[in-house]
């Protein structure tokens, strides 16, 4: 094992994205992380395309790095095995709507009675309370009422989601920051006992959206769609080169506005009244652009960059996964890696991020088949025999 958290033990229970992306990432960062998954449904994910030879791909990275057992918690003698291995870990995640768990006798009384300094992780839709508390949950849901997508898209047009459950993203970073705090909080003594994380994707999506709250509040004013355009800085937007291909221009700060005038060679710009602030040029913002806009559509994408670079402007190309693969600044970072994979041998994904100088964490291995590790974790966490194995897979248990 590698990574500051390899002390550190994760039950996770939880299914498909958000949840289960906060074990992986504390799986990555070193922590063991035991999966589980119920015996006869396994976790969703493992149903969600792309596939190679019937077998999910988004499934062998997003749960990397996890040992990964079955077991029923819908029947009694699966709660009793649940309960257990539980003194022997420090974090719980689980993403059930509120009271599943208490149905299948694992309320946090008796999670705490079997584990005092257990971290309880809640992820749901909306929360442990409120009117909506019980209404199911995606990420295009938390997208969708966080007001991020009434935000996105063309103002003439419908709103957008992005290509990527971003809401999900999103959720699972906030929960493991905040697994991480508690987990704080309880070495430090500022947590006495355990502590219960009432994560709502929505609000954690609602959340990073930091100006619309309070222009609404102090303004009255409702962020609207402006397309690729940015609602705080000018110019910011995609244009196309005269090549066909297309290029992302940012830079809200006077000095960088500058160095961008400069590459599109009309130094003049910085100095004039309605583009000297970012402010200035928010208010100006169609007429700014235009000029950039033009600019660019007489330019290759290479002519482009290399005007940008040299001026030290703000300026990159939109890359596709393929131009990412071959791009020489994610090839000096490793930032994608080969790692080792039971049904393909390897298979290339993401490495840890961030990087860590004297405890790395390391992707170990890909995520494999249901129940793979029973033998393994049962046996070292609870003493069970390959004949209680067998019985208890007869049962279907585990």
């Amino acid at each position: 094992m590698s990574g500051p958290l390899q002390e550190i033990r994760i039950l996770d229970i939880s299914t498909l994205i958000a949840a289960p992306l906060a074990g992986t990432l504390l799986a990555d960062y070193g922590a063991e992380v035991v999966k589980v998954e119920l015996t006869d449904l396994g976790d969703g994910l493992r149903s969600f395309p792309p596939f190679k030879d019937g077998r999910s791909l988004w499934w062998k990275v997003a749960n990397r790095n996890k040992r990964l057992v079955s077991l029923d918690l819908r029947k009694e003698e699966g709660v009793e095995l649940f309960l257990g291995m539980l003194p022997k870990f420090d974090v719980l995640l689980e993403n059930f709507r509120p009271g599943t768990l208490e149905r299948w006798g694992l309320s946090k009384e008796r999670l705490w009675a079997v584990n005092p300094n257990l971290v309880i992780l809640r992820a749901t839709a909306f929360g442990q309370t409120g009117p909506y508390k019980n209404k199911p949950g995606f990420a295009r849901i938390f997208e969708a009422m966080s007001g991020l997508t009434y935000m996105t898209g063309d103002p003439d047009r419908t709103p957008m989601h992005n290509g990527y459950p971003i809401g999900d993203a999103v959720g699972g970073l906030f929960a493991a920051t905040s697994v991480l705090a508690a987990l704080l909080g309880i070495a430090k003594g500022t947590v006495k006992g355990g502590e219960e994380i009432d994560l709502s994707l929505t609000e954690a999506t609602f959340r990073l959206l930091d100006f619309q709250t309070i222009q609404y509040d102090q303004l009255d004013e409702e962020p609207e769609r402006q397309g690729n355009a940015s609602h705080y800085s000018a110019p910011a937007n995609v244009f196309r080169t005269s090549d066909g291909h297309f290029i992302s221009l940012s830079g809200s700060t006077d000095a960088v506005f500058k160095r961008n005038s400069r590459a599109i060679e009309r130094p003049e710009l910085g100095e004039m009244s309605q583009f000297a602030s970012n402010k200035a040029r928010s208010q100006n913002q169609h007429e700014i652009e235009v000029i950039f806009k033009e600019w660019f559509e007489s330019h290759t994408q290479a002519e482009a960059l290399e005007a940008f670079e040299r001026e030290g402007g703000s300026l990159a190309p939109i890359l596709s996964i393929g131009q990412i693969f071959e791009d020489p600044q994610f090839a000096a970072r490793e930032t994608i890696i080969p790692v080792p994979d039971d049904d393909f041998g390897e298979v290339r994904m993401q490495n840890v991020v961030p990087k860590f100088t004297n405890n790395p964490g390391v992707v170990r291995h890909s995520a494999g088949e249901l129940g793979q590790d029973n033998a393994s974790v049962y046996g070292e966490y609870l003493g069970l025999t390959e004949a209680d194995l067998a019985d208890l897979v007869e049962r279907k248990v585990i």
